[in-house]
């Protein structure tokens, strides 16, 4: 084997495949942001961070226009089909700024959100940023939950999959895996529900059919209250999201296992669980990593529906609540921080990954 297509092996730590340019003479400089120096690598992430920049100040523009597309008076649906005099829903149309054009509506809207002013509610006569800083720990709990369960799930059981291919156990969990990454979210919280929650037949059901809490707990025993209507939920969740992690990493894994250098750690007297545990397996984390950047991002967005359905006191449950009217300027809002996360999520994945693999970003 070369010298450059053999990684160096170290008892220490995991072996590296070494990039297109590891054989360059010495003293030649590094067209990688991390090799390159601190101002390469700052030149590289300022790159990402602007069009990162970019890609929010479209998505303000896109939401401000995309939600007046939807039919229905927002005046109209909130007097609720009662008998409301003209100069009533005038005065109400001018209270919301609906009565000036839309150019104004629109500079306005920008001018303001660029100051993180996103309006108020119409619906709950409240700041926008206040209804979304109260749903926010709701989300955030629900969705870090699953987040930290599918990942460790997917991994461990990714790795195990690739490291066995073709057994019958690799076979068995990729096919859950697929299964699982097609069924949509919500038709699967509607299954948990009919199984788990009204019971079917002689099974009864086992976890509340909705919500956060019953209300009527304090202390430790309000915590269980919570932690058991976040069962289905979190299990929703990590269903479809631990597929697309294990599928990942399996294919990771395997493009790895072929590698020279796994043989000659082998060769050096190192045990096969070893081998996958210290070489294979770090080298294999990559893509995952950055999937897991994006996953996270997704999944706050994604969980707009496994709220819905759950009726979780989320971001999600709000963003539905606030289409029914629709609550234009808190629609616009939630919008832009699910769009935000991730984008953010994806910026912050290629900030990142030339730090963990230097042949990024050449």
């Amino acid at each position: 084997m070369s010298a450059e297509s053999t990684p160096v092996l170290d008892d220490e730590g995991p072996a590296r495949r070494p990039g297109p340019h590891s054989g360059d003479a010495p003293g030649t400089p590094s067209r990688t942001p991390r090799s390159g120096g601190a101002a390469a690598y700052a030149r590289y992430a300022a790159g990402r961070l602007a069009g990162a920049a970019v890609s929010l100040l479209a998505v303000l523009v896109t939401g401000f226009f995309l939600f007046r597309l939807i039919p229905g008076d927002p005046v109209k649906q909130m007097t609720g089909g009662r008998q409301v005099s003209g100069d009533q829903i005038a005065a109400m149309r001018r209270e919301f700024g609906l009565d000036l054009p839309l150019w104004q509506q629109f500079t306005q809207y920008c001018g303001k959100a660029l100051t993180g002013d996103f309006g108020t509610s119409y619906q709950f006569r409240a700041p926008v940023v206040d209804k979304i800083a109260e749903a926010l720990p709701a989300t955030l709990l629900l969705t870090g939950t699953a987040f930290v369960l599918y990942s460790v799930l997917g991994i461990w059981l990714g790795a195990r999959s690739a490291w066995r291919n073709g057994s019958a156990g690799d076979r068995a969990g990729t096919a859950l895996a697929l299964t699982l990454y097609s069924v949509p979210s919500f038709w699967l919280g509607l299954l948990l529900i009919t199984t788990l929650s009204v019971g079917v037949g002689p099974v009864p059901g086992l976890f509340p059919t909705g919500g956060m809490e019953t209300g009527s707990t304090s202390g430790f025993a309000r915590v269980l209250d919570i932690a058991h209507h976040l069962v289905l939920p979190v299990v929703t969740l990590v269903a479809v999201e631990y597929a697309r992690t294990l599928l990942v990493m399996r294919s990771s894994l395997l493009d790895e296992m072929g590698g020279d250098y796994l043989t000659t750690a082998r060769a050096k007297g190192l045990r096969d669980d070893a081998v996958r545990r210290r070489h294979a397996v770090p080298n294999a984390m990559l893509p995952t990593v950055t999937l897991l950047f994006v996953n996270l991002g997704t999944t706050v967005a994604g969980a707009i529906l496994v709220e819905t359905v759950f009726s979780w006191p989320g971001l999600g449950g709000l963003f539905y609540q606030a289409l029914s009217v629709p609550d234009l300027p808190l629609v616009q809002a939630l919008f832009f921080v699910f769009a935000a996360a991730v984008i953010l999520m994806n910026t912050l994945a290629d900030v990142i990954y030339p730090l963990l693999d230097p042949r990024v970003g050449r």
